[in-house]
């Protein structure tokens, strides 16, 4: 048997996605249309006239309290990217419009399921350019407190989240895994957002989380869970910082070969390190998978350490 390329992606159709933004409790609407190759994942606005693109990349990030926000909203931003950006990232699709019509995302029940869903239903077409990558050559940290994270080399993909809160609940809990379609699909893709009753009360009081339902929020009082149907899993709450973790992470603008380990992480840290990073051009490189080229011949598996240009 031949080998197969590893070639870059997107969707084979066009699909639909409705809801409601957690945040202003209003309508939501994105369509996720096939793009070519080199495109990467591009967000653009439908109810602004002459809306500049603005691709899912980190040095596009405004925001990281609460939920992680490209632009700014109010012109021709969106915010909440983080679910849809780690169901991109993965399910392996590379390229990627996504035509919203306002300045949030919808948050669906609160997890990257419904897109994995919608990936599953149009499936995935491969195009005729080799995957580049974000290859990590040395390690970067950041500190913040007693909380940390830090970006390590690795042939692979690996995360490594551990989350620590005060309570019997929730506790200490760790999850670790090398991301492939099938284990975020199996593993990642149905953990939901969470949250304290009495912290989304004062933030509706500021205006925020006004959309936030046992619908799409796994709801916690008195260190009890107050939805009837309880967790998807025991570990619900670290799997759902692993899917941020990769939503993140997935705006580096590339995959990334590496190691991302985090404590007491969240959007502000994983965008963090992606800062600090692209600050030390000596920290990565851009490898690239042999090109396709032509129908029916596949060249070798695997990625290769051609230097590609920058993307920091």
């Amino acid at each position: 048997m031949r080998p197969q390329i590893d070639r870059q992606t997107t969707l084979a159709d066009q699909v639909t996605l409705t809801g409601i933004g957690v945040h202003s409790g209003k309508p939501a609407s994105i369509t996720l249309v096939p793009a070519d190759a080199g495109t990467g994942i591009i967000f653009q606005r439908t109810d602004v006239e002459d809306a500049a693109e603005i691709p899912g990349q980190w040095d596009r990030v405004t925001q990281t309290s609460l939920q992680t926000v490209l632009g700014d909203p109010s012109k021709n931003g969106m915010s909440t990217v983080e679910h849809l950006m780690a169901a991109l990232r993965g399910m392996g699709v590379d390229n990627l419009i996504v035509e919203i019509d306002g300045p949030e995302m919808p948050i669906m029940d609160g997890s990257g399921a419904v897109f994995v869903e919608a990936i599953d239903q149009v499936g995935l077409k491969a195009l005729d350019r080799g995957r580049r990558y974000l290859r990590i050559k040395k390690a970067v940290r950041v500190d913040a407190g007693n909380a940390w994270c830090e970006l390590e080399p690795y042939q692979g993909s690996y995360f490594d989240i551990t989350i620590d809160f005060e309570g019997d609940l929730i506790g200490r809990q760790r999850f670790a895994f090398d991301l492939t379609p099938d284990v975020f699909r199996r593993e990642l893709s149905r953990a939901r957002t969470f949250g304290n009753v009495k912290d989304v009360e004062q933030l509706w009081k500021m205006g925020f989380a006004l959309g936030s339902s046992l619908e799409n929020s796994v709801a916690i009082s008195n260190d009890k869970v107050l939805n009837p149907e309880g967790t998807r899993w025991a570990d619900e709450f670290v799997r759902h910082k692993a899917l941020d973790a990769v939503g993140d992470l997935a705006l580096a603008g590339l995959p990334i070969l590496g190691l991302y380990r985090s404590y007491k992480g969240g959007h502000k840290m994983n965008h963090a390190v992606l800062v600090k990073l692209f600050q030390d051009k000596e920290a990565f490189e851009v490898v690239e998978a042999p090109m396709f080229r032509q129908a029916g011949h596949a060249e070798t598996v695997g990625v290769s350490a051609t230097l590609a240009p920058d993307v920091g």
